[in-house]
């Protein structure tokens, strides 16, 4: 059997970042780990059109920072900052109290180079029975068009109602995996359709990265 290693875990501490960056002792990390869990889980859920690409989230003493990373970030502020304060208080719910909680919406200003969004926009367009290659195949040209060096994008599961469980893939240009330097993004998806779910996986190459990365490249703007 092959073996498959994440992309992005295989590069972090390289040119990527943890998602999740605070210490705790044995007593208070399973609690943490939870909450972060449960705070992803409901944005991810009742912002689903909201295009979230991720969410990181810092703890200090006292202190909870999560930041949004989307590509629609007007969706998830509303009008004046109201929809941040919603979120404040139905995060609120979710953990234990806080000195202060921050709450930071950042724009991912190309979101079809964010391999997340595009394996969302693939798994939504096959939930809308869309033909399974024509969804692939503009992906994948959405994203070379946008400045990709690469890209592959697949799925898997039961395409066709009267069909059996199969994979379908496309690739072009280069996808350097196993090249540290290599800026790989990489996000999957599911698609909930008729005949059941199917697996979306998305991987895009943005070209190597020779000093330090910065895990807001790309991705700007605070409120």
């Amino acid at each position: 059997m092959g073996q498959k290693v994440s992309p992005i875990g295989l590069r972090i501490g390289i040119n990527k970042d943890w998602e999740s960056t605070w210490y705790a002792d044995k007593a208070t990390f399973a609690a943490n780990l939870k909450e972060d869990q449960e705070i992803r889980k409901f944005l991810k859920k009742n912002y689903a059109s909201s295009a979230i690409s991720k969410v990181t989230i810092e703890r200090t003493e006292g202190k909870l920072v999560i930041n949004i990373f989307t590509g629609k970030p007007g969706m998830i502020i509303g009008t004046k900052g109201a929809g941040i304060e919603t979120i404040k208080k139905q995060i609120n719910k979710l953990i234990r109290p806080v000195k202060l909680l921050v709450i930071n919406v950042k724009e991912v200003k190309k979101i079809d180079l964010d391999a997340t969004l595009v394996a969302e926009s693939i798994a939504e367009q096959l939930e809308k029975r869309v033909a399974a290659k024509r969804a692939l195949k503009q992906a994948l040209q959405r994203v070379m068009k946008a400045g990709a060096k690469g890209c592959k994008v697949q799925i898997g599961g039961v395409i066709k109602v009267s069909d059996k469980a199969m994979s379908e893939k496309y690739m072009e240009g280069n996808l350097p995996l196993q090249t540290l330097r290599a800026s790989i993004d990489y996000g999957t998806a599911t698609a909930f359709t008729a005949g059941g779910t199917i697996g979306v996986k998305c991987w895009i190459y943005k070209g190597d990265i020779l000093g330090k990365k910065k895990s807001s490249e790309n991705k700007g703007g605070q409120e």
